[in-house]
Order: C-alpha cells, then sequence, then structure tokens
C-alpha cells in the first residue's frame, strides 16, 4: 500500500479487508447453494465466523443452520458458550455425536483415546443425511500445511473426499461452486485470516469468547509435552499426576488431544500481545492429533475430515 494510500480516509484498513472479502464469500454461497451449513463447534474461529455471517444478513437472520460435530469430550465451558450463542441468536443447531456412532457399533474406540480422528464419519452423515450442498469451516492457511493448500471453495467428491489436484483456481475472487449430485463443497472465509488477525478482530468487535482462552487456574497433567485437562475421557494415567496451573487454550477440540499453555494473559489484549510473539501455529503447539504423522492433517482431509 502506498503513502497516498494510508493518507485517504476511504481506503480498508487490513480487518476491514478481511472482513469484507468473508461477508462476499457468505453472500455468495447464500446466492448459490441450496442447503449450506456452518460448522460451529463454540472454538474461536467458527465464533468470528458466525460473528461475520450475522453481519453479512444483518437485520435479515443468517439463512444457514449450524453444524456441531460432538465428540463427547468436548469442554463443558464451550459446549454452554455454543448452546447459549444458538439460543440468543435464534439458531437452529445440528448435532453429529461420535458417542451415538460409538454405541451403535458404527465406530469404535481408539486405544489411544483419542476422538478427533474419529469425526469425519458422523461429519459426513451429517452432510449427506441432511443433504448440505456447502459447508462453512473456520479453518485457515496459517495453521496447518495441509490447510494451506485448501482453495476458499473446496471440492469434495461424493465420498466427502478431498483431492488437491482437483482444486480450482480463484483469480479475482471469482468462486466456482459448481457441483455433481452427492459432491458437496467446503468453504473456508478465514482462509487468508492469520491467529493474530482473528485476535485483533476479536478485539476491534468486542466478540466473547469462552472463558478458557484466557488465563485462569485449571487442573492439568502433563502428557507428551502439553498441559491436558483431566477427566473421564481416560486422563490422567496412573504415573501421571494433576497439578493447579495458570494456563489457557489457544484452540480448543477434543479434550484428549487439546493442549493448554502456561499464560497469564488475562484479556484480549494480553492475548494479542502473547500471540504477536509465538513462533508457532496454535495447532503446532497444542494439537496432539496434528502430531500423530507428518502428514496427518492431510490424511484425514483426503478422508473427509475439515
Amino acid at each position: 500500500m502506498t503513502a497516498d494510500a494510508y493518507d485517504n480516509p476511504y481506503a480498508l484498513s487490513h480487518l476491514d479487508a478481511l472482513e469484507a472479502e468473508a461477508v462476499h464469500i457468505f453472500r455468495e454461497v447464500a446466492g448459490e447453494f441450496e442447503r449450506p451449513v456452518i460448522l460451529f463447534s463454540g472454538g474461536k474461529d467458527s465464533i468470528v465466523m458466525l460473528h461475520l455471517a450475522l453481519k453479512a444478513f444483518w437485520p435479515a437472520p443468517v439463512p444457514f443452520s449450524l453444524l456441531h460435530v460432538d465428540t463427547g469430550h468436548n469442554f463443558p465451558e464451550v459446549l454452554a458458550y455454543r448452546d447459549r450463542t444458538v439460543a440468543e441468536h435464534g439458531l437452529r443447531l445440528h448435532v453429529a455425536s461420535v458417542q451415538d456412532f460409538i454405541d451403535s457399533g458404527r465406530l469404535r474406540e481408539r486405544p489411544d483415546g483419542l476422538r478427533n480422528p474419529l469425526q469425519t464419519v458422523p461429519l459426513l452423515d451429517g452432510i449427506e443425511s441432511n443433504r448440505f450442498d456447502a459447508v462453512f469451516g473456520g479453518g485457515r492457511r496459517d495453521e496447518e500445511k495441509a490447510r494451506a493448500k485448501e482453495r476458499v471453495f473446496s471440492l469434495r467428491d461424493e465420498f466427502g473426499a478431498w483431492d488437491p489436484r482437483r482444486q480450482r483456481p480463484e483469480l479475482w475472487s471469482l468462486y466456482n461452486g459448481r457441483h455433481s449430485p452427492g459432491e458437496h463443497v467446503r468453504v473456508f472465509p478465514l482462509s487468508n485470516w492469520t491467529e493474530l488477525d482473528v485476535w485483533q478482530y476479536i478485539e476491534r468487535e468486542n466478540i466473547e469468547l469462552p472463558e478458557i482462552y484466557y488465563a485462569h487456574e485449571r487442573e492439568v497433567f502433563q502428557r507428551n509435552g502439553m498441559w491436558l485437562t483431566a477427566g473421564e475421557w481416560g486422563g490422567p494415567k496412573e504415573n501421571e499426576t494433576t497439578q493447579r496451573r495458570l494456563v489457557r487454550y489457544r484452540t480448543v477440540g477434543d479434550m484428549s488431544c487439546t493442549g493448554a499453555v502456561d499464560s497469564e494473559a488475562a484479556t484480549v489484549a494480553d492475548v494479542i500481545t502473547e500471540v504477536a510473539a509465538s513462533r508457532l501455529t496454535e495447532r503446532g503447539a497444542t494439537r496432539a492429533d496434528d502430531k500423530m504423522s507428518e502428514a496427518a492433517m492431510e490424511d484425514r482431509k483426503r478422508e473427509g475430515y475439515f
């Protein structure tokens, strides 16, 4: 941007440009697809995504329902936030339960207790049974190298699988939503955002988040270099001891694979300072499911995961 552009009172700020792009994507999907849905977990990225959708269609209601793949090992604070938000905005929530699939024998519990890798089958079942043709996700390119390969509109085949070779060009912000019967499109309005962008936007828009994103005392134990929350999901084991520490969560997923970080960041401004100084992405630092192999995320995406 030139010096003249900085002096122009009508020039969009960095956050304004990202917001405008996301709003355009939401409206484009509303015009192109019949049954879109927003993946909403109560995590910060899905919260920002819903906030943008509310802005995109105000004063009309959001023309999409929400879908949450519930692992059964979610943080109670996050589920409470999810339900409160749904009630506040009069939204329709679909829940695909991993536990239901385990109980019915369609899935088997993993020996390591991780349930995040088990989300794919309930997710695809929820998409197929509700005939969703576009599914919004909060994935960002800065999170992980497989997600960096995604387009904003990501075509999935009739089995929900992702093939990087079928990625379509998206020149001049032109998005191709064409798909055959049985296929659907994953849509990522936050693709070009970074973790720092998300937090700066949260600060600017005064967006409420679950308290676990800020420093608080919590009973945790260490496993594979991460601080995990004790719970019925399978921790701690006999040789693992719990302790109370001042921690916060940079990302929120399944309790069995999402680690906390030592932190004194109790406000949004504190978190922004902390994130700006970090050299690790939130997934790289605190998600055990991404550490199973070098290509863990890409392998799961090829199977239908987000």
